[in-house]
């Protein structure tokens, strides 16, 4: 490498810093609008995480409320926070189903708040999903799956909340490798 082709790049292009990481984030959140694809009855923290959410908007159900929930699906929300990162900026995240949806194809995940490793809520996601994969079945009981349709990604679907702290390294020396 030359130096006028060093000159041209930004450090962090051309060096490690000690110290400095991805951060892992992940929350729990739904997906709804699904088309019948949503986790069936018998996933009852689905249900239950449905049932708080709507007494959260103010709505009164009866204890004995079984909403049927096709339509919806508990997923696990992760997202990879490069250091430096700043409140306001955008990431992607990756989508999983929890429970035993079919698909998460045409669905929208709710406002879901991320946490790290410390259990503090350092981003928020929410959006519509993007989904690669599929999965058909026929009248004949016959069924096609291709990739995995129960994963998905919001592009730049969290936005960042605070910093992540890495501990500051201060040092009198550099070290070249």
């Amino acid at each position: 490498m030359t130096m006028e082709s060093l000159a041209a790049r930004p450090i962090s292009e051309v060096a490690d810093v000690y110290g400095d990481r991805q951060n892992q984030l992940i929350g729990y959140g739904l997906v709804v609008g699904l088309d019948g694809s949503g986790d069936k009855s018998q996933v009852k923290f689905t249900q239950q995480s449905v049932v708080n959410m709507i007494k959260q908007f103010g709505v009164q159900l009866d204890d004995s409320t079984n909403p049927k929930l096709k339509n919806v699906a508990a997923v696990s929300v992760t997202a990879a926070i490069e250091p430096h990162m700043g409140p306001g900026q955008l990431v992607s995240v990756t989508v999983s189903s929890l429970g035993d949806a079919k698909s998460l194809r045409g669905g929208t995940l709710l406002l879901t708040p991320l946490r790290g490793i410390d259990g503090e809520v350092y981003a928020v996601a929410q959006g519509s999903l993007v989904v690669g994969g599929f999965n058909a079945t026929g009248e004949n009981g016959t069924s096609v799956t291709r990739n995995t349709p129960t994963v998905g990604r919001i592009p730049n679907g969290a936005t960042l909340e605070r910093v992540i702290s890495t501990g500051s390294i201060v040092t009198q020396r550099f070290v070249f490798n």
